[in-house]
């Protein structure tokens, strides 16, 4: 990717909107036979009983025709508790994030978001022209900043993009916290992201039936193990599914992907075994950092930040260097690092290869 493209003669000018943005960039090559603590992805894998449904079932026909959504949206539905109707399946979580945003945001309206949080929140508001507010987290724990939030919304607010828990802070806003969100932006929309709901037990979803500005998202990039498939869900009053219908590509989810979520939701030993191994490694992730004398900021999610102030930058390099990838987040909370939790065996091998360059 060209990082500052030119604008030659003859060439088609960008709208000023996209001229302005920084081009985000993920350090997503070079990470095949490493340990991946970086991404926050499964560390180990979808239900093997979705490759072994997709090989058994899928066709050259499947294969040759645009998808079709008939099974997998009442199935996908069932498993979490809404009518199809309520439900809208998305080329992941971040196709969630730009239909809302082009639904709701014309130039030049006024978008909240969190600092520091999941890039494509700003990035979406941005590519749309919108005027952004950020509302940074509290700098002690980095707290999610409720009040400060609910004193920025104005009646120009026309979307407010949080995730729950957030990444990269790993801390969560509660439920009757979003409650005053919501009846304090009401009529702006709100999505509550909850990428990482799995790991926090903490979700909005039961408030979707009666809060018409709300939308929640889930992914199945994480606990799902399906992150290369690129789907997720958005949901939200049947009313507002129906605009957001309007504004999406009508095959953006591939069939394979929806194929395999449904497969995917059927096995809950798996999605419950996996959880609970990945809360037994935070723990003991914390436990070792803390044997370390590392600081680090507790977390809802699959994930810790870790504070390695000037080392940062140095210590992700070296762990590259054994095979380990950690994500740098210095950039934006100085001196952090963020550490995906996987199972017990691999944080061993993190915290060994920690141990030994620090």
């Amino acid at each position: 990717m060209v990082k500052n493209p030119r604008i030659k003669k003859g060439m088609p000018r960008p709208r000023p909107a996209v001229l302005g943005m920084a081009p985000y960039s993920p350090p997503s090559a070079g990470r095949a036979g490493k340990l991946r603590l970086d991404f926050n992805e499964n560390t180990v894998g979808c239900s093997p009983r979705v490759l072994e449904f997709l090989k058994r079932t899928l066709t050259v026909e499947d294969l040759a025709v645009y998808p079709e959504y008939t099974a997998a949206r009442p199935a996908l539905a069932a498993f979490f508790c809404v009518r199809p109707e309520q439900l809208l399946l998305t080329n992941g979580t971040d196709e969630a994030i730009q239909i809302i945003v082009n639904t709701y945001v014309d130039d030049g309206d006024e978008v909240i978001v969190l600092r520091p949080s999941y890039a494509m929140y700003r990035f979406y508001a941005e590519v749309a022209g919108a005027r952004i507010r950020e509302i940074d987290y509290r700098p002690e724990g980095l707290a999610f900043p409720l009040e400060e939030l609910l004193e920025s919304i104005t009646p120009a607010t026309r979307a407010i993009l949080i995730a729950n828990p957030n990444n990269p802070t790993g801390t969560a806003v509660s439920l009757m916290g979003i409650e005053k969100i919501l009846k304090r932006a009401a009529p702006a929309a709100v999505l509550i992201d909850e990428a990482y709901f799995e790991f926090s037990g903490v979700t909005a979803l039961g408030l979707v039936e009666n809060s018409p500005n709300l939308f929640v998202s889930r992914t199945f990039s994480k606990v799902y193990g399906m992150a290369a498939l690129r789907l997720g869900c958005v949901f939200s009053h049947e009313s507002n599914i129906a605009f957001l219908h309007k504004a999406q590509s009508p095959y953006s989810v591939n069939a394979l992907a929806a194929m395999a979520a449904v497969e995917a939701v059927q096995d809950r030993e798996y999605i419950q075994n996996y959880v609970a191994e990945v809360l037994a490694a935070r723990e003991l992730l914390a436990v070792g950092l803390e044997a370390l004398g590392i600081p680090y900021f507790r977390s809802a999610g699959n994930f810790l930040l870790m504070k390695l102030g000037r080392r940062a930058i140095p210590i992700r390099n070296q762990l590259r260097e054994k095979g380990v990838l950690v994500r740098d987040r210095s950039y934006e909370i100085p001196g952090c690092v963020r550490v995906t939790v996987g199972t017990r065996e691999q944080i061993r091998r993190f915290l060994a290869a920690l141990e030994e360059i620090w």
